[in-house]
């Protein structure tokens, strides 16, 4: 696991960019990028096992008698 990143990571890494960030931006750009990562990380985690990709789904063909 990596380790998060801080206001000032952020602020070098926008500024990379060519995204330079107003001074009261870097923690909440650091917040945002690591709550990203942080669901990025659990999805990585997730078997998906048997199912199939997104692009064999047809939207309304199936059983129309589903019961919830």
């Amino acid at each position: 696991m990596t380790s998060e990143l801080t206001p000032q990571e952020a602020a070098r890494g926008a500024l990379r960019a060519g995204l330079p960030l107003g001074d009261g931006r870097h923690e909440a750009v650091a917040m945002t990028a690591n709550h990203i990562h942080s669901v990025i990380s659990t999805l990585r985690e997730l078997d998906f096992g048997e199912t199939p990709p997104a692009s064999s789904y047809r939207a309304g063909e199936g059983n129309v008698d589903a019961t919830v």
